[in-house]
């Protein structure tokens, strides 16, 4: 496809899609009297605490499977795969421990939003976005990032 074809494509197509749909938006008449369904309540953002909570266990069976699978390697002195095979495990396993760090605090996090309810949306944003700084993913192993 020659470029000044792709050019007019994509001309076309913002022509067409002159309206954009977003999402975090509420309408300013949003159509009902009641100016809108949503329900915000403590047991809802408990359950939802927990849940995520609950992930916690199933990563640590997969921590523990994950041990398991790297038993009888042995020394990975002389062999390059066995080396490969550590850098890979060490990479998982620290990947691992921070997801489950972050379900344990975003959990603690969402049952106090539902004990918390008169604090501001950016309040609970800003604690949400701390998971990001403290929880970074691992940088890539091995390869191209």
């Amino acid at each position: 496809m020659a470029w000044e074809e792709w050019e007019q494509l994509k001309s076309a197509a913002a022509e067409q899609h002159g309206t954009r749909m977003q999402l975090n938006h509420v309408p300013l008449d949003p159509g009902g009297s009641s100016g809108g369904t949503l329900v915000s309540n403590k047991p809802a953002w408990s359950k939802a605490g927990r849940d995520v909570g609950s992930l916690r266990d199933d990563i640590g069976k997969a921590m523990g499977k994950l041990t398991d699978g790297q038993q009888g390697l042995g020394e990975d002195a002389g062999c390059l795969t066995a080396a490969a095979q550590k850098d890979v495990h060490t990479s998982w396993e620290t990947y691992v421990k921070k997801v489950s760090g972050r379900c344990g605090k975003l959990s603690g996090l969402l049952e106090k939003a539902g004990n918390d309810q008169l604090k501001t949306d950016e309040a609970i944003e800003a604690e949400i976005g701390n998971l990001k700084v403290e929880y970074g993913d691992t940088p890539t192993v091995g390869g191209k990032g």
